[in-house]
């Protein structure tokens, strides 16, 4: 096999600093397939686009598409060594023949080049699925989306399948729990519009309280601020035994609470929760969807996490992948309840009052009824 130095001759394979573990993997591979071309059966399912380096995706493709040579002619000549080159150059232009010797010389064992073509789709598959986590984190945070919901749980049901994919690759093995310490989750961020929502949920509920009875799909964890979340609970807690719901016994449950304080007066609990506006359920539908988003943030920094531990293996990134997706799917289960379609009249429980819009912003409803209204 002839080769003539070029000048730039693109070596980069042999200099890029501290390369990872499947460079190695893949020179081992290539190594033994360029000695024994018959090797390649114990390769499958290895494809070209598995491998890290570009180049050496285009030497397995050359290898694949040529007819391996007979053994014997290939010990004694390399015609087919030639006809790899050829091959992969047009696409791996600095590709050169003394690179495909230095491979063959890298290679410990051509007969483990099943174990190498192992180590090589393990690290495609942590690629891949910190590609898919980098996506899911990227559309719950593009608000430029028309259904960043539907977008972002899409994007879910993509790294499900994956997993699927890869459990029916790689085999489970004792201790297969990741042991990656996990990020704190994403901090969410609360500008004035988002707090002023849960306000108008709250004044709304407590005008309400029928609907409230109907929303167990909003939950306190839900809410941005913690007074608010406090709020919700006293407020349904109220709904739940039956009691009268009103600002001022909204109020007493907040006492019972403990949450009044120097800065929470008993006449600023109640402003907050005496203007009403729209639907419980249309602000409500905004919470969850804000937590929703938050939430798929959360699992895509974890699964990212996974992925840039190199400790994890194939099993242990599947494992550790799909727990953090069931807090996620925990959450859908409420947001699918939250804008499920409103039954017929006829199937409606009898205690839901007529459901509003909520697509387009907060229905005109009527003031509730003053006290006085009911003596």
């Amino acid at each position: 096999m002839t080769h003539t130095p070029e000048p730039d001759e693109d070596n980069d394979l042999d200099l890029a600093p501290a390369p990872r573990p499947v460079h190695y993997a893949e020179q081992a591979l290539l190594g033994a397939l360029l000695l024994e071309p018959a090797r390649l059966a114990d390769t499958e399912p290895l494809i070209a686009q598995h491998f890290y380096s570009h180049t050496h995706a285009a030497l397995f493709t050359a290898i694949r598409v040529l007819p391996p040579p007979d053994p014997a002619d290939h010990a004694k000549d390399t015609a087919w060594l030639n006809g790899v080159l050829d091959h992969a150059r047009p696409h791996a232009p600095g590709l050169s023949a003394s690179y495909l010797h230095s491979l063959i010389q890298f290679c410990p064992q051509p007969k483990h080049a099943a174990a190498y073509a192992r180590m090589i789709r393990a690290d495609n598959a942590r690629r891949v699925l910190r590609g898919h986590a980098e996506r899911l984190a990227s559309t719950a945070t593009d608000p430029g989306l028309p259904n960043p919901a539907a977008s972002t749980l899409g994007l879910a049901d993509d790294i499900g399948r994956v997993l699927d994919a890869l459990s029916e690759q790689f085999a489970p093995h004792p201790g297969s729990l990741p042991r990656t310490a996990l990020p704190a989750d994403v901090p969410r961020q609360a500008d004035e519009e988002d707090l002023d929502e849960e306000r108008l949920l709250l004044a709304t509920a407590t005008a309400y309280p029928a609907e409230v009875q109907q929303m167990r799909w909003l939950t306190e964890a839900d809410f941005l601020l913690p007074l608010h979340a406090a709020l919700w609970q006293s407020i349904t807690a109220l709904v739940h035994r039956s009691d009268m719901v009103d600002p001022v016994t909204v109020l007493g449950e907040a006492q019972h609470r403990g949450l009044l304080t120097a800065s929470l007066t008993p006449k600023d609990l109640m402003a907050l929760v005496s203007t009403p506006a729209g639907s419980p359920e249309y602000w409500g539908e905004k919470i969850v969807k804000r937590a929703l988003l938050a939430r798929a943030q959360t699992v895509a920094a974890r699964i990212t996490a996974y992925t840039d531990d190199p400790a994890n293996t194939p099993h242990q990134l599947i494992t550790g992948s799909r727990r953090a997706l069931a807090d996620l799917n925990a959450l859908r289960a409420r947001w699918n309840q939250a804008t499920a379609p409103t039954p017929p009249p006829a199937e409606r429980p009898p205690a839901r009052t007529t459901h509003l819009p909520r697509t387009t912003g907060p229905p005109p409803r009527a003031a509730p009824l003053s006290p006085r209204a009911h003596r």
